[in-house]
């Protein structure tokens, strides 16, 4: 049986990698969930994390310091991977605000307080839906269970300064951008189309004021492009949940040397 009192330290480590974690990750970080509830729930988890796994005898020192640190910047980048990769939805809602004309009307994101595109909060609010039916939010918490077996509590220094961790970072933003634009393509493409044809339209019908009309006419477009793609976009962001478990995971491995 584990003695708490003779590894405080090391649950104090454990303590700090999960509280970091959900300073960063989806869903768990939003400012809706107050911060004394987050709190409740890391050190509850840490708790039973505690007692599941085999924990080195520690003892406070200067490396412990160094581990603590260590400890916090590993929870930060693991959350903060899963929140890049979901951010790839809003992303994609603003390549279509952008086509729409609703660029300039962002809203507040109350889970985040900042600013959002009108569709991308749409689509992003439905996206966490779609996570939480599917108990995403399970596999998410999974990762930081499992980041014991890639990074050990007891490893000082990180190779965050290694090749393969930037290229990877590197490799991670080219695929947010990739799918954000997979997911915005039916309906950019179909404004392109309508913008063509209004640019026909001025050049044949020089009366018509194409400013008054095209508005109007691109945002009907928009949203039935949107109702008909909608399960095929959502089909996209399931590949999204599973590139950001899969990203999460090779994050872990290359911090840990494997």
């Amino acid at each position: 049986m584990i003695d708490l009192y003779a590894n405080f330290p090391a649950f104090l480590l454990m303590l700090v990698r999960v509280s970091s974690f959900f300073a960063t990750l989806p869903l768990f970080s939003y400012k809706t969930i107050p911060v004394s509830h987050r709190i409740g729930v890391a050190f509850f988890l840490t708790w039973i994390m505690f007692f599941t796994m085999d924990q080195p005898q520690m003892s406070i020192d200067g490396d412990y310091y160094m581990l603590i640190i260590k400890e916090a910047l590993v929870g930060l980048l693991i959350g903060l991977v899963a929140y890049i990769i979901l951010a790839a939805v809003q992303i994609a809602g603003a390549f279509i605000d952008f086509q729409m004309g609703f660029a300039i009307a962002n809203v507040i994101d109350p889970q985040t307080g900042a600013q959002s595109p009108l569709v991308g909060q749409y689509l992003y609010t439905f996206a966490l839906l779609l996570l939480l039916a599917i108990n995403g939010h399970h596999l998410l918490l999974d990762g930081i269970f499992y980041s014991y077996q890639f990074i050990p509590i007891d490893r000082v220094f990180l190779p965050l300064g290694d090749e393969e961790v930037i290229g990877f970072i590197v490799k991670t933003f080219n695929q947010v951008f990739i799918i954000a634009f997979q997911m915005s393509f039916p309906v950019v493409s179909a404004l392109f189309l309508v913008d063509v044809a209004l640019g026909i339209v001025a050049r044949t019908v020089p009366q018509l004021n194409v400013f008054v009309v095209g508005i109007p006419l691109k945002i009907g477009v928009s949203f039935i492009v949107l109702i008909l793609v909608m399960s095929a976009m959502f089909m996209v962001v399931q590949e999204l949940f599973e590139t950001m478990i899969y990203t999460m995971r090779s994050l872990m491995g290359l911090l840990g040397g494997r």
